[in-house]
C-alpha cells in the first residue's frame, strides 16, 4: 500500500500518461500537478519515483531534453491498475465504516428494547 506522498506522485504520473501507457515528463511538470502546500522538491519527487519504480508501478529512463532532466515513464500492470485499486480501497473503507455504524445502531436499538423489557 502506498503512503500519501507516493499516492499523490503516482496520481500525477497516471494523469500525465493519460491512459497511453507511457509518457515523457520532467520533474517540474509532475510538481505542477502535486499539491503546493506539501513543498515538493525535484529531489524528493525523484526519490518517490524511484521507490514507485521499485514497487513495479512503472519503468523510468532518465534523459535530457533541451538541457532539462526528463523521465520516460512506462507504466506496468500495477501502474495501469492504479485507479481501479484506489477505488477498491475507498469502497472497502466506506463499507467498513457503514458496517460499524450499522452495528452501533443495532446495538443501541437492542439495548433500548432490553431496557424496556426489564424495567
Amino acid at each position: 500500500m502506498l503512503n500519501k506522498q507516493e499516492n499523490e506522485v503516482m496520481n500525477a504520473v497516471y494523469e500525465m500518461c493519460d491512459g497511453k501507457g507511457n509518457c515523457l515528463v520532467s520533474p517540474l511538470e509532475i510538481m505542477s500537478i502535486l499539491p503546493e502546500k506539501k513543498k515538493y522538491t525535484p529531489e524528493k519527487v525523484d526519490k518517490i519515483l524511484r521507490s514507485l519504480e521499485l514497487d513495479d508501478y512503472f519503468d523510468i529512463i532518465e534523459s535530457e531534453r533541451k538541457g532539462e532532466k526528463t523521465y520516460v515513464i512506462t507504466l506496468h500492470a500495477n501502474g495501469e491498475a492504479y485507479r481501479r485499486t484506489r477505488q477498491q480501497i475507498k469502497r472497502s473503507v466506506a463499507f467498513k465504516i457503514g458496517l460499524s455504524v450499522a452495528g452501533a445502531v443495532i446495538t443501541f436499538v437492542v439495548g433500548m428494547i432490553l431496557r424496556g423489557i426489564f424495567s
